[in-house]
Parts: structure tokens; C-alpha cells; sequence
């Protein structure tokens, strides 16, 4: 069974850092564009991040931009989000999620359509 499993998630203070990995198993998504989204409950799901097959190339929204960094490491079939600065309207439900990079609208970490695949997500909370 093919799954995505995100962990990291935690409660922080405003101005603290996390780090979120999402590991495939079953699975590998070598050749797939990667993203990141977050939803609060009630509210639009909204993508904060994405990264390109090779990890050469990163989208980000701008209400993440400068403050997080998503990366990948293709030994450990892994993709992480580097969250520094933290705010509390960073707080979410964070997922990742994998797709062919086609399916992604272009230049954006907006994907056109539903994912292959979505992990379980990881909460994240930011107090004042």
C-alpha cells in the first residue's frame, strides 16, 4: 500500500522553527513534483510549497516566502519543510502531497487537480 507519512509537527512560539519530512514508502516519487499545503479547519486548503523532481527548483506562496524552504533527499525517498520564523497564522494541518509536475499550475504551488497521493497530515501550532 502505497503511503505518504508526515511527522514534525508540534507546538511552537511565535518566532520559533520546525521541521516537517514526509516519507514514501511503497512508493517513490523521484520523478514527481512535491508540495506542501495546509488547511485550518472550515478554510480553504491553501499550497505553501513545491519542489521539482530533481530538487533544482521551489515554489513558494507568498505568505511562506523567505521564511520556508522545502528540500529533498532522494537517498531517504524523503521531502522536508524547513518552517523558521513562525507565526501564528501558521497554524494548520500540514500535508504533503505528490503529483506529476504537469498537473501543478505553472510557476505556483497550486495543483490543478487532486494529488496521487496525500499523507495523513501533521499538525502545527504557533502561539503568540
Amino acid at each position: 500500500q502505497v503511503q505518504l507519512v508526515e511527522s514534525g509537527g508540534g507546538s511552537v512560539q511565535a518566532g520559533g522553527s520546525l521541521r516537517l519530512a514526509c516519507v514514501a514508502s511503497a512508493y517513490t516519487f523521484s520523478t514527481d513534483c512535491v508540495g506542501w499545503f495546509r488547511q485550518v479547519s472550515g478554510k480553504e486548503r491553501e499550497g505553501v510549497a513545491r519542489i521539482s523532481p530533481g530538487g533544482g527548483t521551489t515554489y513558494y506562496s507568498n505568505s511562506v516566502k523567505g521564511r520556508f524552504t522545502i528540500s529533498r533527499d532522494h537517498a531517504k525517498n524523503t521531502v522536508y519543510l524547513q518552517m523558521n520564523s513562525l507565526k501564528p497564522e501558521d497554524t494548520a494541518m500540514y500535508y504533503c502531497a505528490a503529483a506529476p509536475c504537469f498537473r501543478w499550475r505553472d510557476f505556483s504551488t497550486i495543483l490543478r487537480d487532486e494529488p496521487d497521493y496525500w499523507g495523513q497530515g501533521t499538525q502545527v501550532t504557533v502561539s503568540s
